[in-house]
């Protein structure tokens, strides 16, 4: 059972407010933190803070590869050293949702996207997931590392545009567009499978390939996956179809005009 308690704020900029009973902690991801109780003890911890059996080589280590899962070679760990509850909130760096998941009903572990994890309890571990399937770490569109978080408490990862939690039973598949899958139980088997039709495939908009996940298990998908909305956002301004698009023209073009200006000055 979870010692600490918290509340999820907002609807689609949310950030999550965790209220610490006595004498104990949590790990929150580097300038994720947006308001803390006065007398909560900061310190600043490589990686995840987490003790190796190789001391401090091998906590910079596990550090090292926390940073190839999309996260910070540093992390904070906010300890409550008073008699009375104090709080601590984490802002979501993304336009989204805040997942809370208590590790102890996932078995201990929890497969994410790169970059997904935001705060947990003290004793919550990041690490690589390493996708030891070609066709997966080629063609899942989250290449061959995830992250692999393990602990007994509750963690809170993020998740883009709308989200949705669902249940598989023993054999039951689902087909997903691998930019929506956030996060997934040890359980499920991820599998990449061609999408079938020519015809589909290239102008289907789906891409050449879906994620196959077999239950059982519990896996959390998002609606829209980070590099939608950022390709979303640079062809809005490209073509200009934003309100004052003209203008965005106007500036990209002087933008390259003292780029190629630029070069050229270089290379007399």
């Amino acid at each position: 059972m979870s010692d600490i308690s918290y509340h999820i704020h907002g609807s689609d900029l949310q950030f999550v407010e965790v209220t610490l009973p006595p004498n104990s902690s949590v790990i929150g991801e580097q300038g994720a933190m947006m308001y803390m109780d006065d007398h909560l003890q900061v310190d600043t911890v490589l990686g995840d803070g987490s003790n190796s059996s190789f001391g401090a080589v091998g906590r910079f280590f596990k550090a090292v590869k926390r940073t190839f899962t999309g996260e910070s070679l540093f992390s904070g760990r906010y300890l409550n050293p008073l008699q009375k509850e104090q709080r601590v909130a984490f802002a979501a760096p993304t336009l989204g949702k805040i997942i809370p998941i208590d590790l102890s009903k996932t078995g201990g572990q929890l497969i994410c996207q790169k970059g997904a994890f935001l705060a947990g309890e003290s004793g919550t571990e990041v690490n690589l997931a390493w996708q030891k399937r070609l066709r997966v770490g080629f063609f899942g569109g989250e290449g061959f590392i995830m992250q692999r978080i393990t602990g007994k408490g509750v963690v809170f990862i993020n998740a883009t545009g709308a989200l949705t939690e669902m249940d598989l039973s023993v054999g039951q598949a689902l087909r997903v567009n691998s930019g929506c899958l956030v996060a997934l139980s040890s359980s499920v088997t991820y599998d990449i499978n061609y999408a079938g039709k020519i015809k589909t495939a290239i102008f289907g908009g789906e891409g050449l390939f879906y994620a196959s996940l077999t239950g059982p298990g519990t896996v959390w998908l998002q609606s829209l996956p980070m590099r939608r909305l950022s390709a979303e956002l640079m062809s809005s301004a490209l073509t200009g179809r934003n309100r004052g698009g003209v203008w965005g023209k106007v500036y990209l073009g002087f933008i390259i005009v003292v780029i190629i200006l630029s070069l050229f000055a270089e290379g007399r």
